[in-house]
């Protein structure tokens, strides 16, 4: 699957960990910044990596402090679902029942190995076509047009 990925500086250590797990399992990953621990502003990386979704990357990740700023950024974008997910259940439920193609974790939370375990369940979750969780989506889709 390919993933795009990016983080700010406080993300960027278990950023480059993530990456290297995600190629270590066959995945390929295009890295969006930031490149380096020097600080950068959450959502330009926000912009970048959900761009890239949008233009057919499968899935994006961003890694900040809490997850919280870059999950906000990340829900700006037009055909962007994006949640913080800080456990195993979340981070499949989020893909099954919402449709989610972002995930957004914080470094300052999550040690790496619970990290990889959010990474690889979110990468392995499919979304359910089931009538209720399609609808539910279809209304996110209206509720983004509105706006």
């Amino acid at each position: 699957m390919n993933i795009i990925i990016g983080s700010d500086h406080a993300g960027y250590h278990l950023k480059v960990e993530l990456a290297e797990h995600l190629r270590s399992l066959g995945h390929e990953v295009q890295d969006m910044g930031s490149h380096d621990p020097a600080p950068v502003d959450f959502p330009d990386v926000a912009k970048a990596v959900c761009g890239a979704v949008r233009q057919g990357g499968s899935r994006g990740l961003m890694v900040c402090g809490t997850g919280v700023g870059a999950a906000i950024a990340a829900n700006k974008i037009r055909g962007i679902r994006a949640a913080v997910c800080h456990d195993v259940h979340s981070a499949h439920q989020a893909v099954e029942h919402d449709d989610v193609n972002v995930m957004c974790i914080g470094a300052q939370i999550v040690g790496p190995w619970l990290a990889r375990d959010l990474v690889a369940t979110f990468m392995a979750a499919e979304f359910d076509r089931s009538e209720d969780f399609v609808r539910r989506v279809e209304k996110l889709h209206a509720m983004e047009s509105e706006a």
